[in-house]
Formats: structure tokens, sequence, C-alpha cells
């Protein structure tokens, strides 16, 4: 299987980026996984309950081992919280003691019964701990665990090259079933013409999401090959300084939205392969807002053009009402997304220029908020209806969260913090709703679409159903056969 880049720390409690958290998923078991609704379901821990709004007890599932061979236990639980909480603990240094800031302790209460303490409700803490953010290891697992990983999951560690690949093998103990493929080798291979050359090629059995979609299309053609498509969470946006003097009045805001002809963009980039989208939150998100719901904004010249009017930018002689500038990385897709939607502005009175830079620079603009607009996607973090409070809270902006548009309201951050608190998914989804109708109508971002998962692979290779972030997960149930 190709992968474009290596996993920067297959230790989940450490590593952030796709490709640690795709693998380490394979390689390690959370205490929840997330279901088709992104509802939590039992996995390492068989049941939990909340005897008071500070005190979660889970109960962990007897017979699972570690790869080396060790039972787990409570302790390995215990320890795996702790070190995210408190570096004295294996002295790991981590992003994701930010998911477990209100977590005071942890304790194994007997071999198979763990006690989480908190300083503070934290309703989130359930998902932080699910499939691909967070995978128990053996009690004293240090700061180098992530060299030489063990978990319990349905693939074992073997060993890796920087910048070359991963090899992992099935794990035949596995409590929830053995995978059928023997081994698999995550390839680096970071260009997307080479990837589609080596399927075509045969060399390689798989790919997931890592080359275009017009390589995708000439693919389909090539009687060796298949490609599986499914449903992703994963959305792309547009994001304003709501700071700067012309976005700072969301008239603004909703005429670019007006002016966005979203389905002829995605006909024309993504081949129609992505539904559109009216919020961060996956459409079969329990907590996600109806559409019917929510203030939409439907292809709309004329409202775009009465909108600005009405915010003070009349239409000069030349048509122009106003100047805009677009922020984007040098992605293809990316830039040709910009270049479409300064087309699709202009007839609306904006003139919109576009300035492409690397990702880094451009990302460190982004997160210093030196734009007025910039286009990106959320990957997995929009699984969780804390996306909200990470996007728009008036207390996440950078380094502290994802605000990077400087958005405040507080109606919207006392309805996150009430669903935040309360252990009622009713009442929880009350709230997400409401939020996602003020997000709607004030517009600090534009939801646009999320884009189908797109697996080519060899027809030697079955079993393969994409769903979510993008995620492998897939890998424990295919299988393969020894001729197309």
């Amino acid at each position: 299987m190709m992968i474009e880049s290596s996993p920067n720390n297959l230790d989940l409690r450490v590593g952030t980026d796709a490709q640690s958290e795709r693998i380490g998923a394979l390689v390690f078991d959370a205490l929840v996984k997330k279901d088709d609704h992104y509802n939590l379901q039992p996995w390492l821990a068989t049941s939990w309950e909340q005897p008071d709004p500070v005190t979660w007890i889970f109960h962990l599932r007897d017979g699972v081992t570690f790869h080396d061979g060790r039972a787990l236990s409570a302790e390995d639980v215990v320890w795996t919280i702790e070190s995210l909480i408190d570096p004295a603990h294996g002295h790991l240094i981590t992003s994701k003691s930010g998911n477990f800031a209100a977590v005071a302790s942890a304790e194994a209460k007997d071999r198979l019964t763990v006690v989480v303490h908190l300083k503070h409700p934290d309703a989130e803490l359930l998902f932080n701990m699910s499939d691909g953010l967070f995978g128990v290891v053996p009690n004293g697992s240090g700061s180098d665990f992530g060299l030489h990983p063990i978990g319990t999951g349905p693939f074992r560690f073997i060993s890796s090259v920087q910048d070359k690949e991963v090899l992992v093998e099935r794990n035949p103990g596995y409590w929830a079933g053995s995978p059928k493929i023997e081994r698999v080798r995550f390839a680096v291979v970071p260009d997307a013409i080479t990837t589609a050359l080596e399927l075509q090629k045969g060399s390689r059995d798989m790919e997931s999401n890592a080359i275009t979609l017009d390589m995708v299309h000439a693919l389909r053609n090539e009687r060796s090959l298949a490609t599986e498509t499914g449903p992703s969470s994963v959305v792309v946006y547009m994001n304003f300084n709501v700071q700067d003097p012309i976005l700072r009045d969301r008239r603004v805001r909703q005429a670019i939205a007006c002016a966005i002809d979203r389905q002829a963009i995605v006909d024309a980039i993504w081949r129609g392969k992505a539904r559109l989208a009216n919020s961060l939150l996956p459409p079969e998100h329990w907590a996600r807002a109806a559409d019917s719901e929510m203030a939409s904004y439907p292809h709309d010249i004329g409202r775009a053009q009465k909108l600005l009017g009405d915010a003070g930018f009349p239409a000069r002689k030349d048509g122009v009402r106003l100047h805009l500038t677009l922020k984007t990385s040098t992605d293809e897709t990316t830039r040709l997304l910009a270049a479409i939607l300064q087309q699709q502005l202009r007839p609306a009175g904006i003139d919109l220029q576009i300035r492409s830079a690397e990702f880094g620079t451009f990302y460190s603009d982004v997160t210093k908020g030196a734009f007025q607009i910039y286009a990106l996607r959320w990957i997995g973090s929009n699984e969780d209806p804390d996306i909200f409070r990470y996007a728009y809270g008036s207390a996440s902006v950078p380094p502290k969260g994802g605000n990077r548009g400087r958005y405040a309201n507080p109606k919207l951050d006392d309805l996150l913090k009430s669903a935040a608190a309360s252990s009622d998914q009713s009442e929880r989804r009350r709230d997400y709703v409401e939020a996602q109708q003020i997000l709607a109508e004030d517009l600090p971002g534009i939801p646009l679409w999320y884009p189908d998962n797109e697996v080519i692979h060899n027809l030697r290779v079955n079993g393969i159903r994409p769903v979510g972030a993008g995620g492998f997960d897939y890998l424990r149930f295919a299988s393969l056969r020894t001729s197309p």
C-alpha cells in the first residue's frame, strides 16, 4: 500500500499526522470505537458509567494481550492516560495533552476496572479515547516507544525506515479476529504521478486518497484495477478573518457564499465525487443539524450583489465593489479551486486576488491571522462536535486552538460550554444544533463539501470499504487472492 509520507510517530500518544493515526490505529486498540454515526461503541472498554459528572468508570475486556504476550490490564490504561497528562510519566512531550486537560488522575480499581477523575465535567473525553486518536500502551512505555510500538491491535509492528516504508504483520491472536492479510508494507511514495504509474504497472497493490481525481478517473479503464468509493467525513472549507475591515460585516461573508456555485466546483474539480456541506460535522453525525434547520446560501448572484450593496459596497463603473485576497498552499487541487472561486466571485463585484505559498509559509500566515480568506480541510477532528469550540470558540485563538479568523460570539461559547458539560446526548444535540444555526447565520467560515474516499487497488485485493476520515481499518477485513 502506498502512502504519501512517513508517519511522524506511531505512538498514538504523540503522533498527530494522518499517517501516524491511520497506521497507529492498526497497531493499537482504543477504549471505544466510532460507529457509522460517530456514536461511541465498546471496544477495549466493554462498558462504562458516570456515577457523577466528574467520574468515569471503565470496565475492560478480559483476555486481551499485547503483541509481546503480556495481558492487558487496568494498569496499562492508567499509564496511558497518566502519561498524557503528566510529563513525568515516560517523559512524554505531546500536543495531545490538551485533549486530557480536564483529567485530574486515573486509577486502577482492580485488574479490569479503571476510574478516571476529572477536574470539571468533560463530555468530549470519551471521543478523545476513540480509534485513531488513542491507543493503549503497556505500563511503563517511555518517550522512545514510537520507535518499536507494541499494541493490542490487529497488526503488529515489524519495522520502519524513514521516507521509505513501514512494515506490519497480522496479529494471529487478535481478540476481535485475526486479519486475513499476512503482511502489509506501507511504501512511502510522495509523488501522485509515481503512485498512479506504480498502480498501472502492478508493482504496488493499493493507494488511498493519494492521487488526484483526474488520475482516479484515468485509472478506471485499467482492467487490473478497481476503485472503491465511500463517504468521507473530511470537510473542505473556507475561513474568513472576521477582524478584517471588509469581512467583519457578515453580509459580505454571506454575499461570498451566495456567489459561489459549489455544485459546479464539485462537478469540475471532484468529478461529482463529493457531497455539499452546510456544517463542519459529517452528514451522518448524531449532532449535525439538518440542512432545513440552518440558513442556506444557494448560488444567487443577485442576492450576493444586494447583500454587498446593503453592506456599503456599491458597484463602480467597472462593476467591482471590493477587493479581497485568498491565500492557499501550492497544492494543485487547492490552486485550481482558488482560480474557479476567482471567476465565480467576479460577477458579484468581488475582485479576488490569489496568493499561493508552500504549505509551511501558508500555514504560518493562517495561524498568525495574516489573511483575509483561506481554504483548507478538517480531517478527523470534525468527527467530534467539539470542533465548533476548537474552530470558533473565543478562547481558541492560536496557539490555544484553531480559531484562526478570530471569531467571537458569547452565545456560541455558552452553548458549547453547556454541551461539553452535559452527559445527556439529546441535550447536547440541542445545544449543538443551535450552535450550528448561529454559525450558519454569522458565517465565520463556509463549509464547502465532503470529498469522497477513493481507494484504488489491484484486483487481487478484496474486501475494501473506505469510510470516515480515510482510515485504514478496512485492512482488518481485506483478503488476497492469488490471481485476479
